[in-house]
């Protein structure tokens, strides 16, 4: 029902920056929630940010704050992923989430479409 397709990610210098992208079709996008997750080689994939339906609230892990922004733009169906003042740490596959409300979760259990991710590495 719901297709997302991740953009924006490759190789940047630590304290570079990039901008993902996640493009979303098959229904009402601002009917959703969407969050952003990210998994590094052998560990669990794990809470980036996430952003309500309306693009009026959003949710950050602790490890991304005042680094990373996430918006939308409802009218294009599309969300972002800001990411400045990046880190060796933030090296991972990207991937973004559509929830089944329209509320923001850390839960990867409500999300219930996936894209297949973009790679983000970063160097010292």
């Amino acid at each position: 029902q719901v297709q997302l397709v991740e953009s924006g990610g490759g190789l940047v210098q630590a304290g570079g920056s990039l901008r993902l992208s996640c493009a979303a079709s098959g229904r009402t996008f601002s009917s959703f929630g969407m969050g952003w997750f990210r998994q590094a080689p052998e560990k669990e994939r794990e809470f980036v940010a996430a952003i309500t339906g309306s693009g009026g609230g959003t949710d950050y892990a602790d490890f991304v704050k005042g680094r990373f922004t996430i918006s939308r733009d409802n009218a294009k169906n599309t969300v972002f992923l800001q990411m400045n003042s990046l880190k060796p740490e933030d090296t991972a596959v990207y991937y973004c989430a559509a929830a089944r409300s329209r509320w923001a979760t850390r839960l990867r259990v409500e999300y219930d479409y996936w894209g297949q991710g973009t790679q983000v590495t970063v160097s010292s």
